[in-house]
């Protein structure tokens, strides 16, 4: 057999055994993306509504599109990118982390992203840095909101822990997410503790991934974004 021959058929096991650089099928954005490859600290975040929306949107479970959930029904919108953690679970170990939870709310963790620069759009994918988070309490379950910043912004370059933003923003995100379900004429069961720094943040994260993992398994995710 003649090395041109050879070199034919190494190129030809090579082309069929080298993934493309890219997805012929679009990765669900929960189960199909990476929680980030410096997690805790450095996480991917899938955000789903932004600080311009009048309108609540989630990723749909079973298709991974972006569905609308409701149509906001106060003045109050939320002050922040709003998204989760991709491979990301609320269960046991994140509701052990507050003091008393039924569990977590069994949804991915959510995320709440400051960029200086107003981004306009919803269903995209950013790096994101943990500050610190919001122990929140909805329905007697864990629904912790983490609080980051946009990792790459020059603006929020110094920011390491969540005494690095300001207070009022961290009261508008209190705000926002006491008030976000509530309905005219009527109350909402959800409710808010003592805010807390980076170090907890990337507890609840692991608890999460951890929470993940025994839910649905350790496997490998199809897109791991930088």
């Amino acid at each position: 057999m003649s090395f041109q021959l050879l070199g034919k058929i190494a190129y030809t096991i090579d082309r069929m055994t080298t993934p493309p650089p890219f997805h012929r099928r679009r990765p669900h954005p929960w189960h199909g993306l990476s929680v980030g490859p410096e997690a805790p600290g450095h996480v991917n975040a899938y955000i789903e509504t932004g600080p311009f929306d009048l309108v609540k949107y989630e990723v749909d479970k079973e298709t991974g599109y972006l569905r609308v959930d409701r149509p906001h029904q106060t003045s109050s919108q939320i002050p922040t990118l709003y998204g989760f953690i991709p491979r990301t679970y609320c269960d046991e170990e994140v509701g052990n982390l507050m003091s008393a939870p039924k569990g977590g709310d069994k949804d991915p963790l959510d995320i709440c992203v400051v960029s200086e620069r107003p981004i306009t759009r919803a269903e995209i994918l950013l790096t994101a840095r943990v500050v610190g988070g919001l122990p929140m309490l909805d329905g007697g379950e864990a629904d912790d909101k983490i609080i980051a910043v946009l990792n790459n912004d020059p603006f929020w370059a110094d920011a390491s822990d969540l005494g690095d933003l300001p207070s009022a923003l961290i009261e508008r995100l209190r705000h926002y997410f006491l008030t976000y379900k509530a309905m005219p004429n009527s109350s909402t069961n959800v409710s808010i503790g003592e805010t807390y720094g980076r170090k907890h943040a990337e507890a609840v994260i692991q608890a999460s991934v951890n929470d993940y993992e025994y839910k649905f398994g350790k496997t490998e995710s199809i897109v791991s974004t930088e």
